[in-house]
């Protein structure tokens, strides 16, 4: 889940596997796999780093460098 703000300044979080489009019109629009359309203050940008930094958090994996060895069975990567 990624911490956004509405257009409203209303604070919510979005489970980032729903977003289908990210749309600049000027205002940052995010469309939902369901159809949702939902306005925020965050730029684009912004909204992508925020669920790139949320996948980090949740797969460790993705926090190695490209080209990092992979860790040793049984250890962590940490």
């Amino acid at each position: 889940m990624v911490r956004l703000t509405r257009i409203n300044q209303t604070p919510f979080y979005l489970n980032s596997d729903l977003i289908e489009f990210i749309d600049s019109t000027p205002d940052t629009l995010i469309t939902t796999v369901n159809g949702t359309k939902i306005l925020v203050v965050e730029d684009p940008q912004e909204v992508l780093r925020r669920v790139v930094e949320f996948r980090r958090s949740i797969y460790p994996i993705a926090r190695a460098p490209v080209g990092a060895p992979e860790p040793v069975q049984g250890m962590s990567r940490v």
